[in-house]
């Protein structure tokens, strides 16, 4: 069979797929590229000798640097107007938390298993919950406000604090969905103008003038292998994001978002197979209780949002 012949019937497949699968498949292959990619922060960060040993802070630099550098050429193509905006604020703290997320996540990947780091990253709606109320003014009713009372009950399940196996790096991987639930909050606040291109140039910047002092302090010279480690990160964590974004556009968040929590089955395979992890009853039972909270959480928005949207134009409430 030639390369014409399979590609015009991969093509034809595809285009035979309803947009929900086709959805589906995208979040699918955005799970898998974000895991692979916390793995490899996780080899680089925390690895065996001639992988591992790097600061935190210059994964992170190389990482907005290669990401910057994919950008680009999108940016070339929009002109001068792909930066500007007239949201310079709300722009700068989206950047800010985001970037800073970054780093805090990339630290707390490198010293906890990569099953734990990805189920306490399911958290994010959770905090988005919260700070919808302050940022965006919701009203969030006590069917939300319960579920995420229950999946920060699994959040203390899991890290248990207090006990002797609690990892302050937990703590770090909360502050990062923190950050990115703020600069979640901070896109919805933005018009539906806004480029994309504008979004990913102002968090690239954003990210490298954050990390690039620390990153030259502690800069230790890259091995080839190291090098090839971080512009995978670099590369994977656009592509990824990009994938989720046309996962979104294909399909209905209702259908597309739990196939993102196919991560934590990903994320524990990888873990045992790579790094010899084995997750623990509790945290096994704390990642079911997140889960459940925040499918509970995605349904009721999707809900909302086709049966009862805001009159206002207003994100719907749940």
């Amino acid at each position: 069979m030639n390369r014409r012949l399979l590609a015009a019937r991969v093509t034809g497949g595809w285009a035979k797929l309803s947009p929900n699968h086709r959805g589906a498949l995208w979040m699918i292959a955005a799970s898998a590229g974000f895991t692979v990619n916390s793995a490899m922060v996780k080899t680089l960060i925390g690895g065996e000798a001639g992988l591992g040993g790097l600061d935190v802070f210059q994964v992170a630099f190389a990482r907005a640097l290669f990401s910057f550098a994919l950008v680009v050429p999108f940016l070339l193509r929009a002109g001068p107007a792909a930066l500007r905006t007239r949201h310079p604020f709300l722009h700068a703290i989206r950047a800010f938390a985001g970037a800073a997320a970054m780093v805090c996540g990339f630290y707390a990947v490198g010293h906890l298993h990569l099953a734990d780091f990805t189920a306490l990253s399911f958290t994010q709606p959770l905090f988005v919950t919260l700070l919808a109320v302050v940022i965006l003014g919701e009203v969030v009713r006590w069917r939300r406000w319960l579920a995420t009372a229950v999946g920060f009950a699994g959040v203390l399940i899991m890290v248990r604090p207090g006990a002797g196996t609690f990892d302050p790096a937990a703590l770090i991987a909360l502050l990062s969905v923190f950050g990115i639930a703020i600069a979640v909050c901070m896109v919805k606040r933005l018009p539906q103008g806004e480029r994309h291109a504008t979004l990913l140039a102002y968090f690239c910047l954003m990210s490298l003038a954050i990390t690039a002092v620390p990153a030259l302090v502690v800069w230790t010279p890259p091995s080839l292998d190291q090098w090839l480690l971080l512009a995978g990160v670099g590369t994977l964590g656009v592509v990824s994001q990009a994938m989720i974004i046309r996962a979104y556009r294909c399909g209905e968040a209702s259908f597309v978002a739990p196939f993102d929590y196919l991560k934590l089955i990903l994320a524990g395979l990888i873990g045992f197979f790579v790094f010899s992890e084995v997750p623990g009853p509790w945290t096994l039972l704390g990642a079911a209780v997140i889960v459940g909270a925040a499918l509970y959480i995605a349904r009721r928005e999707a809900a909302q949002g086709v049966i009862r949207p805001a009159a206002d134009g207003k994100p719907p409430v749940a």
